[in-house]
């Protein structure tokens, strides 16, 4: 395969003869994943509006990838490096939401979380046989790489996960900053525009809008139900009630949007609402009357914001006690096919007061707080003044469905 060519760039040899803006900070923003790259644009949106400074992108080219990936990056607009031109070159400030690829990466890293929480919403290794323990976010083989620790800040969302981290990987505390979530955040600032979002939607006041959603891996909802969607849709009347379907981009990645289009058509041809991996589900938790999910972590943003939760599946075992599905899945039923599913709703309602306090707290220790102090460490970084303005994060944008013909 040919060589990718390297762009002509406002960095490197011979930019001081193309540049227009001069002497701007270089910030390298790296997307391994769709995941990653939603969480990363939060913190895009704190910077790029700095004269002073200049935002790439780049996704990491290695022998395997997530499909479309590529195709997310370049449907920012913004400027993209291959692989070999962004590891070749030191940056101002590089911002990563995955732990892979930093030790290839030149420049201050700043490292935070692609979900809900540092940990894992179920028991997993990496390791050949297994872990003697459960493996979280913060352990050591992810991040120091021959002794040397990787991010130079590493933003943490709980004071409990600071605690961690000095069990963990005692010697990346100094560099840990409790910052909160920044995701939840944006959601919480976004809820006054509810009726927006389920306007676009296509829902009215007089419906309930119902979203299912779902994680990856085969035990997710859709990887031990994947009858739930057509089954929602058909058991709820459609005078009453809407149905969304949430799936992690990784689902769309692995399998393809064709087929999961496919596997979905029927439902969608009863009235699912099937929200896009790039763009839409927090838009869709916010408008959401109840949800009926799993362990993911889009479930768990839901329970923050004091939506109704059910649960259709949970991780094989029990959830690792002090994830956010451990919080979940202490104040939810699962989902009983044998009880109308309005009466279920209306159960969960009663729980959701008691289910966003314990899930908000298991995510965020400042709340409300995360835009300025990340922002404060990014310029930390850059080794440049912060703007004047207030540090805030821009409101969500609509969801907007697939569209019913495409499946």
């Amino acid at each position: 395969m040919a060589a990718e060519l390297w762009v002509r760039g406002p960095f490197g040899l011979g930019s001081s003869t193309r540049v227009t803006r001069p002497r701007c900070r270089a910030v390298l923003v790296v997307v391994p994943t769709v995941t990653a790259g939603t969480r990363l644009l939060d913190l895009v949106s704190l910077l790029e509006n700095d004269l002073r400074v200049q935002i790439v992108f780049t996704v990491p080219h290695t022998t395997q990838r997530w499909q479309g990936v590529e195709e997310f990056v370049r449907g920012l607009d913004g400027l993209v490096l291959p692989w070999a031109q962004a590891v070749a070159h030191r940056f101002d400030l590089v911002l990563a939401a995955s732990h892979r690829h930093l030790d290839e990466l030149h420049g201050p890293i700043l490292l935070v979380g692609h979900g809900a929480g540092r940990v894992k919403p179920r028991r997993h290794s990496r390791k050949a046989g297994g872990a003697s323990e459960p493996t979280t976010g913060v352990d050591r083989e992810l991040l120091t790489f021959r002794g040397r620790v990787l991010p130079a800040v590493l933003g943490l969302s709980t004071d409990s996960e600071m605690d961690l981290l000095r069990e963990r990987c005692a010697e990346a505390a100094p560099n840990a900053v409790v910052a909160g979530d920044v995701c939840l955040d944006r959601m919480r600032a976004s809820r006054h525009l509810r009726e927006v979002y389920r306007h676009t939607l296509g829902v009215p006041p007089a419906r309930q809008l119902v979203t299912v959603s779902t994680t990856w891996f085969t035990d997710s909802a859709f990887g031990q139900v994947p009858q739930l969607y057509r089954a929602v849709v058909d058991a709820l009347p459609a005078q009453r009630y809407a149905v969304a379907a949430v799936l992690h981009p990784n689902v769309w990645a692995v399998h393809g949007r064709r087929q999961i289009s496919a596997w979905l058509a029927d439902a969608m041809a009863g009235g699912l609402l099937l929200i896009p991996p790039e763009s839409g589900w927090q838009a869709t938790m916010i408008a959401a009357d109840w949800v009926i999910g799993d362990h993911g972590s889009t479930t768990g943003y839901a329970a923050a914001l004091g939506r109704p939760v059910t649960l259709a599946s949970v991780p094989d075992g029990c959830p690792q006690e002090g994830s956010v599905a451990d919080a979940v899945r202490a104040h939810t039923v699962p989902l009983d096919w044998g009880r109308p599913l309005p009466d279920q709703a209306e159960a969960a309602r009663w729980r959701a007061g008691k289910l966003a306090e314990s899930v908000t707290a298991v995510i965020t220790s400042r709340p409300d707080r995360s835009a300025g102090i990340l922002r404060s460490a990014m310029y930390r970084l850059l080794e440049l003044s912060e703007p004047p303005w207030r540090a805030s994060l821009p409101l969500l944008p609509v969801a907007r469905p697939l569209p019913r013909w495409a499946a």
